[in-house]
């Protein structure tokens, strides 16, 4: 349905009626992004309002933008499922959280998305507590890239201390936080990057590091126990090889899943094509994980709203270590 034309109207014991949001009319580049006023949401049962301080960027976003055939239907649309803010309102029968209370989630994917705003809703249980000791701007990079690597390498393939993880695109949103959970479980990271990321995955943990423009991984790696596929393409299938005997390969971009399943089963190794979920448990556990400082995700910009379209040029360029952020406040 499309967006109105939002008129401001009004204010109410101090709350606006409206809020700034990023847009888009048409699929294209990033100049079909543009700043509009569109009436704010209200939280519906077991939802919360959420405002909005920052918005994490991540490659599915300029996808959207651009792209179409992928979950989305035609736009127009507002983008953005990272959030981290200040809960404004909640929804008949929510227990979790109060107004004032600080959160960070990933708005349900695909279908939750509109996080580039001033004011979001989502289910509570999307949702966890920000941690003290980071800001919005840590916690607003954090939530798809890291609930993404801990559902694949956690609740998928539950990793343990001493297996042998190879992560591709390990400088990547989800890579570089796949790099830090990893270790947390006490596994032996090998990482695929281009040589100018390698000494800062180094220092995030990496135990081994291949640049994949030199080296065909293929034929130097060996006995993994887990593969994390991030790029797609032919990448799983020239993967395979690299496992042990019923080891797992999970990608996130599961083209041809069938097809990757039958070959997985001919090398004897698994297979698991995962799309990230909004949980209350995984936010949970990636909170407690960036309160201990066990991970943290790599800034690599930060934008105000009414550039959004310059942080999604520089995230499609591929070129960026670690994540985008938007800041709304």
């Amino acid at each position: 349905m499309p967006f109105p034309d939002a008129a401001p109207l009004g204010t109410v014991n101090g709350m606006t009626h409206t809020m700034r949001a990023i847009s888009q009319d048409t699929l294209g580049g990033p100049e079909v992004l543009r700043e509009v006023e569109l009436p704010r949401p209200e939280p519906g049962p077991s939802q919360i309002l959420v405002r909005v301080h920052a918005a994490g960027l991540n490659p599915t976003d300029w996808k959207h933008r651009a792209l179409p055939g992928l979950f989305l239907p035609a736009p127009p649309f507002v983008l953005g499922w990272d959030v981290s803010g200040v809960v404004e309102a909640v929804g008949f029968g929510v227990t979790l959280f109060a107004p004032g209370d600080e959160v960070f989630g990933m708005l349900p994917y695909p279908h939750g998305h509109g996080s580039l705003a001033e004011y979001v809703t989502g289910p509570a249980r999307a949702f966890a507590r920000k941690p003290d000791n980071v800001d919005h701007i840590v916690a607003g990079a954090t939530p798809l890239a890291a609930l993404t690597a801990y559902q694949a390498l956690v609740d998928t393939a539950d990793i343990q201390a001493g297996q042998r993880v190879l992560i591709h695109a390990a400088g990547g949103g989800v890579g570089h936080l796949a790099v830090q959970i990893a270790k947390s479980r006490g596994a032996y990271v090998i990482g695929t990057a281009s040589a100018g990321k390698h000494e800062h995955l180094r220092a995030l943990g990496a135990d081994e590091l291949i640049d994949y423009r030199e080296v065909d991984v293929a034929t130097v790696v060996r006995d993994v126990d887990v593969v994390l596929d991030t790029l797609g393409g032919e990448n799983p299938r020239r993967s395979l090889p690299t496992l042990r005997p019923g080891g797992l390969l999970v990608t996130l971009l599961p083209s041809a899943a069938d097809d990757l399943r039958a070959a997985a089963a001919e090398h004897g190794v698994r297979f698991a094509a995962l799309l990230v979920e909004a949980n209350h448990a995984g936010m949970t556990a990636i909170a407690d994980l960036l309160a201990a400082g066990t991970v943290r995700p790599t800034i690599a910009g930060v934008f105000p709203l009414a550039e959004a379209a310059k942080a999604h040029a520089l995230g499609e360029t591929d070129r960026t270590l670690g994540k985008l952020v938007v800041t709304v406040r």
